[in-house]
């Protein structure tokens, strides 16, 4: 992937949720150069394990080929609904990284005191493995995943994404639009494109 590209296309995809039954997910398309020429929502359970299946879904509702990276805002969300990186490259053919914010010993301990027994939602879990600190031009530190793609060339699409504190662009604004959809009942599954 060539980082300094204009049109390379991130698909950054954020959550929101309140309350304990659904949570907004929403996925922003955006250029190397800063437009934006999609969105898309989705939800998944809070405390299930459909978060995997409903970003795949997600990515593929925009039904586009010039997608580069899909860029995920943690992949433990939803209340330890977990994403798998690795299905969600393998399905969609798209590399995937993971950006998270705060350096951690895990959750481990969480996940087993909040659901006694559920092997299956632990090794989700372990499958992610550990994360890779990268220190941003910008001064901070992220934690990074990565499936498909080298994490150090992913370190480097993040920086060039975030341009000013510690969230990439396509994440902080697929935040506010999982907040502001959540906010007004996004209840269906549909994605908005850019006007030609």
């Amino acid at each position: 992937m060539h980082v300094a590209k204009k049109g390379l296309r991130a698909l950054g995809i954020a959550e929101s949720f309140r309350g304990r039954e659904r949570s907004t997910l929403a996925g922003v398309v955006m250029r190397r150069d800063g437009i934006i020429d999609g969105f898309g929502f989705g939800e998944v359970a809070v405390g299930g394990m459909d978060a995997t299946d409903a970003v795949i879904a997600l990515f593929k509702g925009f039904e586009r080929e010039d997608v580069n990276l899909i860029m995920l805002s943690g992949c433990v969300i939803a209340w330890y609904n977990i994403i798998d990186p690795d299905k969600v490259w393998q399905e969609t053919g798209v590399p995937v990284v993971v950006v998270t914010y705060e350096d951690s010993e895990g959750l481990e301990e969480e996940i087993r005191a909040h659901f006694p027994g559920d092997e299956r939602r632990l090794k989700a879990y372990h499958r992610l493995g550990a994360r890779t600190a990268r220190l941003l031009r910008t001064g901070h530190t992220v934690y990074l995943r990565a499936a498909g793609i080298d994490v150090h060339e992913a370190g480097t699409l993040v920086d060039a994404f975030t341009l000013e504190g510690k969230i990439p662009e396509p994440l902080r604004t697929a935040r506010l639009a999982a907040r502001a959809a959540m906010r007004y009942g996004c209840r269906e599954n549909f994605v908005l494109e850019k006007s030609s």
